[in-house]
């Protein structure tokens, strides 16, 4: 339970079908800033931890916090700090998903007595030839299945997934006819929760040793290496940025390739950042029995379409038409037809 809409409607639910509820809520990383309900600057501030406890008292079952803090920062937040210092752009909510909420939170679920750990995720689970996959919601829009590809088939069995059936508009309905008018109307926040004010920069400043010794000013070039002008360090930029860049070439420039051995930074035009084809680095064998097969389709970013793809091997994906702002770091997540096959990390 993070105290917002999702999880919380997620318990209202489980009740109403008979489960015995148990709510859980883990610090991961503290920012105490101001309100996260004035704010709505993520999900894992003191502020929400506790309405968090409200609720679930307010519904009338227990509710343990637990510290996540050593293991979230080994796995998530170095994780975060590292390609980014390599000049990839990292994608903390899968591994968050992988490492913590089912794998941290699945160890108190044993030691709680618990069968299943049930999640706010807009995803849903179905089995298929005798195996279990995940499936996209019935929102299409909120739908998360792009975050959760690291999850295996043992992880799904003791999963519950309240939400998968519901539009964002019926969860809303849900907690206002059941008298939580401030979660119908809060905003959703699309930030980092461990990342203040949402500034992944002064994130990194603050937390790599001689970071002003590490990133420093350096060359704007173009695709044939001219070099074009200055930029302010590699780590202030991301693939397909446009704004900020501080430079005028007379025409609208994007960032295309990010270069952390040489500090360099590629510019180039839109057209530039469409490619038909990624190298990735697997996550054990999720895609390998794929390889070579029809019916495929893929997403290089949460918001983006699903493209039809050829899973070419192990390491290589080509794409049926132009797909735009491939970026290593991310994630590469693979479907057929509303199930989830595979995925992995953009390279």
């Amino acid at each position: 339970m993070s105290g917002g809409i999702d999880s919380t409607v997620s318990a209202m639910l489980l009740l109403e079908q008979g489960y015995e509820v148990v709510g859980v809520t883990f610090r991961t990383y503290d920012s105490m800033k101001e309100s996260c309900l004035a704010r709505e600057k993520g999900c894992c501030t003191i502020e929400s931890i506790m309405e968090a406890k409200h609720n679930a008292e307010k519904m009338g079952f227990e509710h343990h916090i637990v510290d996540f803090r050593d293991t979230f920062n080994r796995c998530v937040i170095r994780n975060f700090i590292d390609e980014y210092m390599s000049g990839h752009t990292p994608n903390p909510c899968v591994l968050c998903n992988s490492h913590i909420k089912w794998g941290e939170l699945l160890r108190v679920a044993d030691e709680l007595g618990c069968d299943y750990v049930a999640t706010g995720h807009y995803a849903r689970i179905r089995e298929h030839n005798g195996h279990l996959y995940l499936a996209t919601a019935a929102d299409e829009k909120k739908d998360q299945t792009y975050f959760l590809w690291m999850l295996t088939e043992e992880n799904l069995r003791r999963t519950i997934f309240p939400l998968g059936d519901y539009t964002k508009d019926q969860v809303r309905a849900i907690a206002r006819a059941h008298g939580y008018e401030t979660l119908a109307v809060k905003k959703e926040s699309q930030e980092i929760c461990f990342i203040p004010n949402d500034d992944y920069r002064a994130f990194l400043r603050a937390n790599v040793p001689d970071y002003d010794q590490k990133v420093k000013p350096g060359a704007y070039i173009d695709a044939e290496g001219k070099v074009l002008g200055s930029h302010q360090g590699f780590v202030n930029y991301t693939i397909g940025q446009r704004k900020g860049l501080g430079i005028a070439l007379g025409h609208p420039a994007y960032v295309t390739k990010i270069d952390a051995d040489r500090n360099e930074v590629t510019l180039g035009t839109n057209d530039d950042l469409l490619a038909t084809e990624l190298h990735f680095k697997p996550h054990g064998t999720n895609l390998s029995q794929w390889i070579g097969q029809p019916g495929l389709t893929a997403k290089v970013r949460y918001r983006s379409t699903a493209v039809p793809v050829q899973i070419e091997n192990e390491s290589r994906m080509v794409f049926a038409t132009p797909v735009w702002g491939i970026t290593p770091g991310q994630s590469v997540v693979v479907y057929r037809d509303n199930l989830l096959i595979g995925g992995g990390t953009i390279i």
